[in-house]
């Protein structure tokens, strides 16, 4: 069917179910009812010759905001390379004891700065509930501290602090 045509179409049957005449007939007011609404239903393909030039319009609007938006994509991509999205690390908690494993937490501290890691230090001594879950998520004794974890998992004590860094699995668990 030519365009016109299925827009003389479209327009004649809109005009037909929303005018008022014949409303006084109620068989034919309940039919124009039901076609009313299956027409909003199925997102109104008939309408009136104004809403049609406006549909119109706004594709053509939308086809050249598309292709002005690929032509400057296609150019920004053989310009230059997109920067780098900034990475973002996840919390990072060394829990220790107050007393205990100095030396080893100034060296895992001395590893975190110069991997220009952010931490928290956490003490637990004096807190057996939160020594309690240190060690069990760590899977080590009270005398393994410090431990180090990212995002709520334990990585572990040094030795395996520095295993996770020469493997890159540190970065990865830290920075996704």
């Amino acid at each position: 069917m030519p365009p016109a045509l299925s827009d003389f179409v479209r327009t004649s049957l809109h005009r037909a179910i929303t005018t008022p005449a014949l409303d006084g007939i109620p068989p034919l007011r309940v039919g124009k009812g039901l076609a009313r609404r299956l027409n909003v239903t199925l997102g109104q393909p008939l309408c009136s010759a104004t809403d049609l030039e406006a549909r119109r319009a706004a594709e053509a609007r939308l086809a050249a905001l598309r292709t002005k938006r690929a032509d400057a994509t296609s150019r920004a991509a053989h310009e230059a390379p997109a920067a780098a999205a900034p990475r973002v690390a996840a919390p990072v908690m060394v829990y220790f004891e107050k007393g205990r494993g100095t030396r080893e937490l100034a060296k895992l501290e001395d590893l975190l700065k110069a991997k220009a890691i952010v931490y928290q230090l956490l003490d637990v001594a004096g807190d057996e509930a939160t020594m309690t879950f240190v060690t069990r998520a760590a899977g080590c004794k009270d005398d393994d501290l410090p431990v180090l974890f990212v995002a709520g998992t334990a990585i572990g004590t040094y030795n395996t602090v520095v295993d996770a860094d020469v493997s890159g699995t540190l970065a990865k668990a830290i920075y996704g």
